[in-house]
This record gives structure tokens, sequence and C-alpha cells, in this order.
């Protein structure tokens, strides 16, 4: 189902921004006056995980938000002595269980839309909780996907 809202050019900007020139650690992204996805706040290159979740946390329980992260982390294949870093873009769907259901259905519904226009995310996760947002959650689920 289709919401309606519009991807904000901005928000491909910075996506590319990240993907290709690696000037933003994340961007959040907010869905403004029901219309249109923009762009909220964008991570420098220097910064954790922990300021991700605090600044995708930041509207307050009741509000849901859309998040993309350049998430890096080390990786070892079998039968190799050598850990190689690995880089994935991730796509996170923030909606907690003290949302409105019309915000919760809103951002659903809308979560097509930036799918579409960020071409090339590795990895969607819908997160409702923080242990599904943390970081040790996110890593498990980007590892998944990693040849052994």
């Amino acid at each position: 189902m289709a919401s309606g809202v519009t991807v904000s050019d901005v928000c491909k900007t910075t996506y590319e921004e990240i993907k290709k020139d690696k000037k933003h650690r994340y961007v959040i992204f907010f869905i403004k006056d029901e219309r249109q996805i923009d762009v909220e706040v964008i991570g420098a290159r220097d910064e954790e995980y922990d300021q991700f979740l605090t600044n995708l946390q930041a509207g307050g329980a009741g509000e849901c938000r859309y998040g993309l992260y350049d998430f890096e982390y080390t990786h070892q294949c079998q039968g190799t002595s050598e850990a190689s870093k690995k880089q994935k873009l991730f796509l996170m769907s923030w909606c907690p269980d003290t949302a409105k259901v019309k915000k919760k259905m809103l951002y659903s519904s809308s979560f097509d839309a930036l799918k579409k226009s960020l071409v090339g995310v590795q990895k969607y996760i819908q997160a409702t909780d923080l242990s599904e947002a943390s970081q040790e959650a996110v890593e498990e689920k980007l590892r998944a996907t990693d040849r052994q």
C-alpha cells in the first residue's frame, strides 16, 4: 500500500554523499507534513553508532523515523588468518511501540518509496525497540549476509 509520500531530492543527494563519497556516517529521515520524506540529521563521518541511535529517537517515544547508516566491521573468512574490513549500508525503519497507530502506518507504508529511491542499500531493518536497533543486533543481521 503506497501512502503518496514522496522522497525529497536532498534525501537522494545525502544518500549519494554517504554511499559514494563517504562524507557522512549516517542520516536520519522524517516525514514532513505527512507528504514528503526529508533529512532531519546528518551524522559526521567520525560519529559512533550510539549517536545514531540517540538521533533516531530524538523526536520522542511517540515518533517514528528512518535511519541510514554506513556500518563498518571486520570479517574473517573461514580458512584464512586475515580479517578484512567490511562496510554495509543499512536502512532502518524505527517505529517504537509507543508511537500512534496512524503514524506507524504512515511510516510503514512510505518505507517502500524510500527503499526504491535509495538504490544500493544492502539491508533493510525494521525496529520497534532498542533490542532490535542495538549495534549487536544490527551487526548480527549484516554478518548473516556475509559468505563464510
